[in-house]
């Protein structure tokens, strides 16, 4: 194995849990997280001298995870392929809170680029300059994405609250 393989597979190994778990928010469902996952991976492995050399290698897988989920978005896989029902948890994991879940299935009902605009600011903690940069639009589209997302999701969890 060279040292450009066992620098990447060392990557990998070690951030799969995060890349697993924003994929999860990106889509809503662990399946296709796994797939973005994998998807993405792919392309790093093409690209790992590239973001080798980046100020953040985090920074810059985020943003091919962003751009993958998005592309099939538009790609029309999503229009094309639609698996019914909720799986079910992993085996052996806790529950959270009932919050949380309520928060998680909201968020699935939210449009992909407002989803996607929300995890980048809230969950990865990016501003609105770096969330723009890794959905590849102005920093006001993500300011009213992100606006519209909370809407989206206020609504959503006030409908929840109230049946």
């Amino acid at each position: 194995m060279s040292r450009r393989e066992r620098e990447f597979t060392a990557y990998a190994e070690e951030r799969l849990p995060w890349l697993r778990r924003l994929a999860y928010l990106l889509c809503g469902d662990w399946h296709r997280a796994d797939d973005l996952v994998q998807a993405t991976l792919m392309q790093l492995f093409v690209k790992w001298r590239q973001a080798r050399g980046a100020d953040s290698v985090d920074a810059y897988v985020r943003t091919m995870l962003v751009r993958v989920h998005l592309g099939e978005r538009r790609g029309g896989w999503a229009s094309r392929v639609w698996v019914g029902g909720r799986t079910p948890e992993e085996a052996g994991r806790e529950v959270d809170v009932a919050s949380v879940l309520d928060v998680r299935d909201a968020l699935a009902l939210v449009p992909p680029r407002q989803r996607a605009a929300l995890v980048l600011r809230f969950y990865c903690d990016l501003t609105h300059e770096q969330a723009a940069e890794v959905l590849g639009c102005s920093v006001g589209t993500v300011k009213s994405q992100t606006a519209r997302g909370l809407d989206a999701l206020r609504r959503v969890m006030s409908a929840v609250e109230g049946a």
